[in-house]
């Protein structure tokens, strides 16, 4: 949890997930099962949206083309409230140095211009580390990888490479929101998306649930106004709700997609980062058989499973080689210098490290802090998904709210930040429902009792309870990872 400082009283203040940072995980036991289910009389909500954020601005500036202002607005808009925590950062140690002096090594050739797909000592690395990583049925091909500076350079390569401006990916809503940045920015790429519901209904076993149905009316809808869709993006561990698709979902989406002839980008940069035993991760990359190998896109990224998201480490794995191809001539552009693609392959040579020292550790720590957060929300009487991958929890501060708006939603947000907690709220990541937010719970320990602390006393100096906030009604439970939790 990241945290600010309060002039007047110098107290330290945190961060329990930024409109850009990511969420945080969940326990899986015993613990009774919620299901977040609207009124009755509560209106159905429309099942998509096709983006379109130009619309979402005004042009303030003489000196800027239209595309100009659409990217400052972003700046100006979507990154408030990290901004705000930048300038007002909690201060304290700093975490031990961990660097090995074998990474520290600089070669001649590491300063001079790369390969743009990357050095083939780390494209050899990378394969390894993702087929031993992702259980591949057969070793990973050198070939078919692509390195870059961090995944949303890739998000942004793809986009301009796989679209036409003007045309669309399919994405499961919620979503992380910052995915609407990388798309429009350069490749002037829009996002439909496909919401899901907090209500458990027909053959769905779980809140949030993604299921074909709702991909082929989203692809319909979107049909049906003139948008051209070329491919559906996937966040498999998801952010922000922390799902994990079972292999038979991942088998469906990908029929799915064959069946339409469209691109699937999978982003797997939390797949080292399932903390809890009794949750099984899959990567597309372990399936015997793609159904569509040359339209299948994995990325994976160092920033969130390492918590190295400073060193802008990114990959790409593709079969289709025009795809890899287009994409490395992008990285002319999002290249990773020599020094830090040395830096990579030395990590990712280091299996018994990472498998016995690092590993290990980290998801003790993930899951000791999703477990104290859990806690705290519970005493709170506050509803949230209870998975068990990624480092945030998806929480329902509907009843906080005094009316059922986004705008609310942003009142409340506000008021953490003035009372120095960072909070994401649910409309940027395109939630359809107000009052969900994702709190980030992957710090150290008493920086999460402060900024718990901090979220209680917000949410404790409301005096108004929503009287229509959705309710939790108690089930038994299903299994390990498909409830949302009380």
């Amino acid at each position: 949890m990241s945290t600010l400082c309060q002039k007047e009283t110098r107290t330290p203040a945190t961060c329990l997930g930024s409109g850009s940072t990511q969420g945080l995980h969940s326990s899986n036991g015993d613990d009774v099962e919620r299901e977040c289910s609207r009124k009755p009389d509560q209106k159905p909500l429309k099942c998509y949206r096709v983006g379109d954020p130009t619309a979402m601005f005004s042009p303030n500036s003489p000196h800027l083309s239209s595309r100009g202002s659409v990217i400052k607005w972003f700046w100006d808009s979507a990154e408030e409230g990290y901004r705000t925590y930048h300038m007002d950062e909690y201060n304290e140690d700093k975490n031990p140095n961990l660097s090995q002096s074998d990474m520290l090594w600089v070669e001649p050739s590491l300063l001079q211009y790369p390969d743009w797909r990357g050095h083939l000592f780390l494209r050899e690395e990378v394969a390894r580390f993702l087929s031993f990583y992702c259980k591949s049925p057969a070793p990973l091909k050198p070939e078919n990888v692509v390195v870059l500076n961090g995944c949303a350079s890739l998000f942004s390569a793809l986009a301009t490479v796989l679209c036409e401006a003007g045309e669309a990916f399919l994405i499961p809503a919620p979503y992380y929101g910052s995915i609407t940045q990388h798309v429009c920015l350069y490749g002037g790429v829009r996002l439909v998306c496909v919401y899901l519901d907090s209500e458990v209904t027909g053959l769905e076993t779980r809140p949030f649930q993604l299921t074909v149905e709702k991909l082929e009316m989203a692809l319909q809808g979107a049909n049906s106004e003139g948008v051209k869709v070329k491919g559906l993006i996937l966040i498999n561990p998801h952010n922000p709700l922390g799902d994990v698709y079972s292999l038979g979902e991942l088998q469906e989406y990908l029929d799915f997609a064959k069946r339409h002839e469209l691109h699937v980008i999978v982003d797997e940069i939390y797949l080292l980062s399932v903390f809890e035993k009794s949750v099984e991760f899959h990567s597309v990359l372990s399936l015997e058989r793609l159904p569509d190998s040359q339209r299948t896109h994995v990325m994976w990224a160092a920033s969130k499973d390492f918590g190295m998201s400073g060193i802008r480490f990114g990959t790409l794995y593709t079969e289709n080689r025009d795809v890899a191809t287009a994409v490395a001539s992008l990285c002319r552009y999002h290249s990773l210098s020599g020094l830090v693609q040395y830096q990579m392959a030395q990590l990712f040579r280091d299996r018994d490290w990472i498998n016995q020292v690092y590993l290990p550790e980290n998801h003790a720590r993930l899951k000791a802090a999703h477990t104290y957060v859990s806690e705290e929300l519970r005493a709170l009487g506050i509803p949230f998904l209870s998975r068990g991958a990624g480092f945030f929890i998806w929480a329902n501060l509907g009843k906080y709210l005094p009316e059922a708006t986004f705008e609310q939603e942003m009142l409340l947000w506000r008021r953490f930040l003035d009372n120095k907690v960072l909070l994401s709220f649910g409309k940027a990541f395109e939630c359809k429902e107000p009052g969900w937010f994702r709190l980030v719970f992957s710090d150290r320990m008493h920086r999460l009792r402060l900024g718990m602390q901090r979220v209680r006393q917000v949410l404790e100096g409301e005096s108004q309870v929503a009287a229509d906030a959705p309710s939790c009604q108690t089930q038994e439970p299903r299994g390990p990872r498909s409830h949302c939790e009380d």
